[in-house]
């Protein structure tokens, strides 16, 4: 019996290799960079499975192009990067891994807020230019204890926030297209706003909402005009939800007081306007800004859990299961 082949985009733990290389020939790149499309497609023309990450994209050209594909499985949980319809159209799995990258996003979301509110990274730049020579009055921060704190979608991952920012004391407040019942906002020590009250009522906002029409640039120019002045944007959920030239003015005047971020809207390849580069002069202005470069679930032991938990779901597949993290059933499964 011929053995599947698997196409893994990305540089994945050798546990996840030793697993695949039981049952399946395995493509793999292990190098520390994104290969070009034309690359990837090349290697899985005749792949039946592909093992996917945040930088590749998957639509109907790419689907067209690799016709013996039976699963595309990413190693993350957002997946507006791949057509959902036409992997389903052309009998194709798409999976996802939904709950182990919650609890290192929240916990960067944190580091992110202190980063940004007490200056660490302009802190640390002073000790190592050589002339910090003991306490002086400077670099004076924002406290969090009764600050109210806005979280726009109280998925997964806004909980889990919710849960760690209730240990600072602050006023938490929520917007979400389904509110939770009162036992469930009670445990979790939010209340409920509308947008409006969110937008306007908040020293501090979260958005976690998924990447879609409706989403993209919800925080634009008119949005960060609605927020009360100085407020601080920390955003770990999707790049393109904010118009980061919008947040770039809006920082210049005072409007915005920060913006924290580990995703940008260049990384949302599968948008074909999506920017080239972060705007220099958001990465220009070093202190109202703080940035990581998309380190939510860079936890070593939280990546080997994800990358095994995706090539489980490409072997589930390849065993006639319904894998465990499917998104979508094709038609031509039964």
């Amino acid at each position: 019996m011929t053995r599947p082949s698997v196409v893994v985009t990305h540089r994945v733990h050798p546990e996840v290799l030793q697993l695949l290389e039981q049952f399946c020939t395995v493509v793999p790149n292990q190098s520390a960079e994104t290969l070009p499309r034309a690359e990837i497609l090349a290697r899985a023309r005749s792949a039946q499975g592909l093992l996917a990450f945040m930088p590749d994209w998957v639509d109907e050209a790419f689907l067209a192009a690799c016709p013996e594909l039976r699963v595309v499985a990413g190693a993350l949980k957002g997946y507006d990067n791949f057509d959902v319809a036409a992997c389903t159209r052309r009998g194709v799995w798409l999976t996802i891994v939904p709950d182990l990258l919650t609890v290192p996003t929240a916990e960067l979301a944190v580091g992110l807020l202190l980063g940004l509110t007490r200056h660490l990274h302009e802190g640390d730049r002073l000790v190592r230019s050589g002339s910090y020579h003991g306490w002086r009055p400077q670099l004076y921060g924002t406290g969090l204890t009764g600050r109210a704190v806005g979280i726009l979608g109280l998925g997964a991952v806004g909980r889990a926030l919710a849960r760690r920012l209730a240990g600072f004391d602050v006023k938490l407040l929520y917007f979400d297209a389904v509110r939770l019942d009162e036992q469930q906002e009670e445990r979790l020590g939010v209340r409920y706003a509308t947008l409006d009250e969110l937008l306007t009522g908040s020293e501090i906002i979260f958005p976690l909402l998924p990447l879609n029409r409706e989403t993209r640039h919800l925080f634009d120019a008119a949005c960060l005009a609605r927020l009360c002045r100085g407020a601080l944007l920390i955003n770990v959920g999707r790049g393109s939800i904010v118009d980061e030239q919008a947040v770039a003015a809006a920082l210049s005047t005072g409007q915005l007081g920060g913006y924290a971020a580990d995703v940008f809207e260049l990384e949302d390849w599968a948008l074909p306007d999506h920017p080239q580069q972060v705007p220099p002069a958001l990465l220009a202005d070093v202190a109202h800004t703080f940035f990581t470069p998309h380190l939510g679930t860079a936890v070593a032991e939280a990546r080997l859990a994800i990358e095994l938990e995706a090539a489980h779901n490409i072997l589930q597949v390849f065993q006639g299961s319904i894998p465990q993290g499917a998104v979508n059933r094709p038609a031509t499964f039964r």
